[in-house]
């Protein structure tokens, strides 16, 4: 039985402006966007600040050491890409060291058989070859107007004065503390004493900041060197001196020769426009799909009803059962979900939609000492079992579910994205949908009822659905209803901009409590 109020309505206000909107999970890292392209900047230097910023003040999510996809739009040329740079396992990675142990399933994100130790999850051991600050690079420099220093500025400064601690942050932090006391570095940076988590008081106004000095400096190294120092230079040599102390495989070839790579997009027909989906190994291709098999399995109403549910959740299970057992980098050489979404729009229609993550929650809870990053978990994204599309191999990409997407109807453009793991697609679907079939403008996309249906054999519905709607689903296939709560998130954590008639808007997940949509200061005449 739910323990939570049935009265209580949360809203996000959603307000149209000829400026740019920057929509993160984090309102301080959404200003640094609106302030870069309140200075004249484009769409994509908001990204690469916004992209820096967050990693500082929502660590447990994403940061230089993650990997992820951005898709751009260009409204010049009316074309839109995909930038992939995705984490990839280190050539030096042995798979007979990731031995099944015989007890099941593992114990985080996917259904793959659990591994001795968890070695493919936690501890350095699960680190794979990070991508964003190289994605970051290549964006910028095909795209960028501000200079690489100033857009890390904000975050350099973030760090220096330390994450406040809030309830949120407390909720965060204690939620994985076990596993972060396993790792010193990340034990002294979270927790106190090394076992008890960092707690914002009661009822007291919240002092307690964390110590983000390493990362400030390692950052502000960044911003002057250049991002190459990350693959080649102080902090390549740093970064992979702390990891294979700690017992991993990550090694300076391996970031020398990693590339973040600039791509077309899968464009999907549908309903008169059209949805960009990534290319790659993200959610894109399955996005893709599930648009292909709703578009033929109703025709669209006034309103989201139990035939359009339904279709969605018959699509998502389809999907999702070939995606597990199909999909993964079958071109891997042979040699010797916790994520974060911002999408943005400037005043001249340029759009960024970026999914960013560490994969886990806190990544492998591993921090490096000397550079201060949070490091990624991106092996656990590989089936331990051999012979499969998506086994352990050494110098692999990983299967990511990341799944940001462009779409466009009727005059009106929108770049929408989430977090959560497995979900990711789910919501993806449900806000295209919204939007596309429905004619719904952004403001109601986000706050419609959505569903769930990621692979676990039961869909979960929001508990608001009309009692025919949730008979709809239950024809389909087993569903349970949930309340959209803070936490944990039963259906992932969206943010998307759309733009009309020169009008932009932004929103992020209504229950976010962090998450806004800022606007840049529109200049008067």
């Amino acid at each position: 039985m739910s323990n939570f109020s049935t009265t209580q309505t949360v809203r996000k206000r959603v307000v149209p402006t000829r400026g740019g909107v920057v929509a993160a999970q984090h309102r301080k890292a959404a200003e640094v966007g609106a302030s870069v392209l309140e200075a004249g900047g484009d769409a994509i230097d908001a990204a690469v600040a916004t992209s820096f910023a967050i990693g500082v003040v929502e660590p447990w999510m994403s940061g230089p050491a993650g990997g992820g996809c951005m898709m751009i739009w260009r409204e010049e040329e009316q074309k839109a890409y995909t930038l992939f740079f995705g984490m990839r396992s280190p050539i030096a990675l042995d798979p007979a060291d990731y031995p099944l142990d015989g007890m099941g399933r593992a114990s985080d994100l996917f259904p793959w058989k659990s591994v001795r130790e968890d070695r493919n999850v936690q501890g350095a051991t699960a680190i794979a070859v990070p991508g964003t600050v190289a994605g970051m690079e290549l964006a910028h420099e095909r795209f960028g107007r501000i200079g690489w220093k100033d857009l890390l500025k904000p975050a350099v400064g973030f760090a220096r004065e330390g994450l406040l601690v809030d309830w949120f942050a407390s909720l965060m932090i204690a939620s994985c503390a076990s596993e972060l006391a396993k790792d010193k570095d990340a034990a002294d940076l979270f927790l106190d004493e090394g076992k008890w988590p960092k707690i914002a008081g009661w009822t007291a106004l919240s002092n307690t900041r964390l110590d983000h000095g390493a990362l400030a400096s390692t950052l502000e190294r960044l911003a002057e060197a250049g991002a190459r120092d990350f693959y080649e230079g102080d902090i390549a040599r740093a970064m992979v001196g702390d990891v294979r102390a700690k017992g991993g495989s990550l090694g300076l070839d391996d970031l020398k020769a990693y590339k973040a790579d600039l791509r077309d997009t899968i464009a999907v027909p549908y309903r008169g426009g059209t949805v960009h989906a990534a290319k790659g190994l993200t959610a894109g291709p399955n996005l893709a799909e599930c648009l292909e098999m709703i578009g033929q399995d109703f025709t669209p109403g006034g309103a989201p009803d139990g035939r359009s549910y339904a279709a969605k959740a018959k699509a998502l299970s389809a999907t999702y059962a070939k995606r597990l057992k199909g999909m993964g980098d079958q071109d891997a050489p042979h040699a010797p979900s916790c994520t974060t979404h911002f999408s943005i729009v400037d005043r001249h229609g340029n759009m960024a939609a970026v999914t960013q993550t560490l994969l886990s929650l806190f990544g492998s809870r591993v921090v490096s000492p000397s550079t201060g990053f949070l490091m990624n978990n991106g092996i656990m994204w590989f089936d331990p079992e051999p012979g499969k599309p998506n086994s352990l191999e050494p110098g692999k990409g990983c299967l990511m579910n990341v799944c940001p997407a462009l779409g466009e109807k009727d005059g009106r453009r929108f770049a929408v994205g989430a977090s959560g793991g497995r979900k990711i697609l789910a919501s993806v679907l449900n806000l295209s949908s919204f939007m596309m079939d429905f004619g719904m403008d952004l403001e109601a996309a986000f706050h419609q009822p959505r569903i769930d249906n990621s692979g676990g054999g039961t869909i979960v519905a929001d508990e608001d659905l009309s009692p025919e709607i949730i008979a709809a689903l239950k024809a389909v296939q087993p569903a349970v209803t949930a309340k959209r709560t803070v936490f944990p998130y039963s259906f992932a954590c969206p943010a998307g901009v759309a733009r009309e008639n020169g009008m932009n808007t932004g929103c992020t997940e209504i229950m976010s409590p962090w998450g806004d949509a800022v606007a840049e200061k529109e200049k008067k005449n």
